[in-house]
């Protein structure tokens, strides 16, 4: 996902340059919202940059929000949070806010997640070579990272208590696929967004292993078709242990109206981070689905506290 904030257009601006494709299915009095109900960018400067070496791939930048440097108590246990930013979004410290971890530094979630959470948000080595993209996230980081989970995991050994992974879109992908093959080291895998999902087997056996998965899609996806790559699954999906899945008909800002974002093409309803950033909690309060009132940090809570 590109930078939100660039690409916030009025309603007259945005008719005149992307129509979006679903306009006309919206119920009579409904709305479209072009802005999160989000500050983005307030959190950033909470979260310190790094660099982790790596053969395969070039040393990884990432961020990090360390909530014992802001208050936690040393004494506690605390998740730790991966957020996996998606394609051509490795910008620097904004890919925080893109990946879909920013707001969850924020007071307010650190406090709803029992007190404190620890944030890494990698970067994959992006960069555009005559007109195309290299250095995206491909098989070569999947080790890199699981390494640095590692690392984290090992120099705040005493004050980790489970770990999460989530992205969108193609960080969505990653976050499937790192649970896939590094079960072991994931207690929590939030794919949104996905066009991939493992297979019926390896989804049988994540979730026996007491892998929790949450898995969020648009049923009306600009990018990643619904239908064509997540209503095959939901069978496997239902029946995955520990796998609850939240699949909205519409994508909606905090503000409850449907989510459109310019991007050069209409994908407002592939970006259900921007409501996993709002913690699946409107402005007035209600939540965006009944079965989820804490939001998104009070269920990673519950999985933490089993």
């Amino acid at each position: 996902m590109g930078n939100l904030q660039e690409f916030k257009l009025d309603a007259e601006s945005k008719q005149e340059h992307v129509k979006t494709p679903w306009e006309d299915e919206m119920e009579p009095g409904d709305f479209i919202s072009y802005r999160q109900s989000y500050e983005f960018g307030k959190f950033l400067k909470e979260f310190e940059g790094y660099e982790y070496p790596s053969k395969e791939t070039g040393a990884i930048r990432y961020y990090f929000y360390n909530p014992l440097k802001h208050g936690a108590d040393k004494a506690g246990k605390y998740p730790l949070l991966v957020w996996i930013h998606g394609f051509n979004c490795a910008d620097g410290i904004n890919a925080v806010g893109h990946s879909g971890g920013e707001q969850f530094a924020s007071p307010k979630y650190q406090e709803a997640l029992g007190g404190g959470a620890f944030i890494l948000v990698p970067l994959a080595n992006e960069k555009w070579v005559n007109g195309e993209m290299e250095g995206a996230w491909s098989e070569v980081y999947f080790e890199p990272l699981a390494k640095l989970v590692r690392s984290i995991k090992n120099d705040y050994q005493d004050n980790v208590s489970k770990t999460a992974i989530a992205g969108g879109s193609s960080g969505g992908w990653m976050a499937w696929v790192m649970a896939e093959r590094y079960t072991d080291l994931f207690d929590i895998s939030i794919p949104i967004s996905s066009g991939y999902i493992p297979a019926r087997e390896e989804l049988m056996r994540m979730g026996e292993s007491g892998l929790k998965t949450f898995v969020m899609h648009g049923k009306r996806d600009e990018l990643c078709s619904f239908d064509e790559y997540v209503k095959p699954r939901l069978k496997d999906l239902e029946e995955m242990p520990g796998c609850v899945t939240y699949f909205p008909d519409w994508v909606r800002n905090g503000d409850g109206g449907v989510a459109s974002v310019n991007f050069g093409f209409e994908m407002g309803q592939h970006c259900v981070i921007v409501q996993a950033q709002t913690n699946l909690i409107y402005l007035d309060g209600k939540p965006y689905d009944e079965r989820f009132t804490g939001g998104l940090t009070g269920w990673i809570r519950e999985c933490c506290e089993e």
